[in-house]
């Protein structure tokens, strides 16, 4: 496609989609709540259909060698699709924010003041291999009387079209404009450029894939962006841990899915709890298939799957059964790494002391922070949000996963009797 009707197409898509955003923003909590359950519903009778499609793209990235963390995120399986149908069930059964009062208070004036919840208006989405993104941000973006732009990546255009598709007829169904969801086919980047600088009819964008993608969208966006560029994942194994417990937790975090976002990337280990923990790491966590990337006083304790640290290990996303380990010599050290290489996503200590638990939880950086806990709780439905339309590492105007919530945002109210300024 020439590049003129490229950037005609994709501000026809913000147009539609910023009409439809007035629409949406008005829209009965009634009728939100049908267009989701109508989704769930296509989901389940549409199984074989959207299978299919999928696997035309599951082949196509076969045959073009995509590796296989992005695979295992492009597959879309019978249990996949009854997550999504759940997924749409629960965000809407959610209580409906638009409208709510944040909070109230009167003047001395007699002026009551209030903070309302609105819907953000139009958000953008970039995406690559994540046919599940398709359905996550739709749902989270009507329920929060938003309209929604997709721009998913080429692998999964096939899987995207046809959950599109029924999107539309949810929508339809329920008597919303089918506009509100507006996906854009086209899969040269020049599409994702035009879609970046469409700040005339987009409020937020949100990019959605790795880390070099999220730059470049960023680099060029002029609306405002929720992102985050990695998950450099870290758990600090304190002194007090209970070590049989914390392992199970290390191994959660590492081996169950060692391709995400909040994937555990870095083990950080009490000098104290060191020469009884690290041992058991290497028995359980190197039977698993993962490797060690060791400081110089945890390469001895981790057997035949370690190698010593490379600079660059430290801070680095693997993406792959590879745990950089290091051994501190208590919590100060700990925090002092976690401020130095960690981005903002995860971090979790093992501990049974109290004030240590608190500490960590107020000074760890990250936007989520658990205490004996594994790092893949990161996760909007795991928290409760029902679904995510991505993590938020940037603090404005959200700071962690972004669910019906973080999709609105507040505007002051003000009832009056006739009061005037003096």
């Amino acid at each position: 496609m020439e590049e003129r009707n490229i950037r005609e197409a994709v501000r026809l898509a913000g147009r539609k989609a910023k009409e439809a955003s007035r629409n949406m923003a008005a829209a009965s909590p009634a009728a939100k709540k049908r267009a989701l359950e109508t989704m769930a519903e296509l989901l389940r009778e549409k199984e074989g259909e959207l299978l299919v499609a999928n696997g035309r793209d599951l082949e196509a990235a076969r045959l073009a060698g995509l590796d296989g963390p992005r695979m295992d995120r492009l597959r879309l399986t019978p249990a996949i699709l009854a997550d999504m149908a759940e997924a749409c069930r629960y965000v809407a059964d959610l209580p409906d924010p638009v409208g709510a009062m944040d909070s109230q208070w009167q003047r001395p004036n007699g002026l009551l003041v209030g903070r309302m919840r609105v819907p953000l208006g139009v958000v953008a989405m970039v995406y690559e291999a994540r046919p599940n993104v398709t359905v996550d941000a739709s749902i989270l973006c009507l329920k929060a009387g938003n309209a929604v732009i997709l721009r998913g990546g080429s692998e999964a255009l096939h899987s995207n079209v046809a959950l599109a598709r029924l999107l539309h007829e949810a929508l339809d169904a329920a008597g919303l404009p089918g506009d509100a969801v507006q996906f854009i086919d086209i899969t040269s980047h020049e599409a994702v450029s035009e879609l970046c600088r469409l700040d005339e009819y987009v409020d937020v964008l949100i990019p959605r894939g790795g880390e070099s993608l999220v730059r470049a969208v960023t680099s060029q966006a002029t609306m405002p962006v929720l992102k985050h560029y990695k998950g450099v994942c870290h758990a600090f194994i304190d002194e007090s841990a209970d070590l049989p417990q914390a392992l199970e937790i290390v191994y959660n975090g590492k081996v169950q899915r060692p391709g995400v976002c909040n994937a555990l990337e870095c083990l950080l280990v009490h000098e104290s709890a060191a020469e009884s923990f690290l041992p058991m790491v290497a028995e359980r966590l190197g039977s698993a298939g993962v490797s060690f990337r060791a400081d110089e006083r945890s390469l001895p304790l981790l057997g035949a799957n370690a190698v010593p640290a490379a600079p660059d290990d430290f801070g680095r996303e693997f993406h792959d059964l590879i745990l950089a380990v290091r051994v501190v010599r208590d919590m100060d050290e700990a925090l002092a790494h976690i401020a130095a290489y960690g981005s903002n996503h995860t971090e979790v200590i093992c501990t049974r002391n109290h004030v240590n638990a608190m500490r960590f939880l107020r000074e760890a950086d990250a936007s989520m922070v658990a205490v004996n806990a594994s790092t893949r709780f990161n996760d909007g439905g795991q928290l409760g949000l029902g679904a995510e339309i991505g993590i938020s590492t940037s603090k404005l105007h959200a700071y962690g996963p972004m669910g019906v919530q973080e999709l609105t945002t507040t505007k002051f109210v003000v009832f009056g009797q006739g009061q005037v300024r003096k």
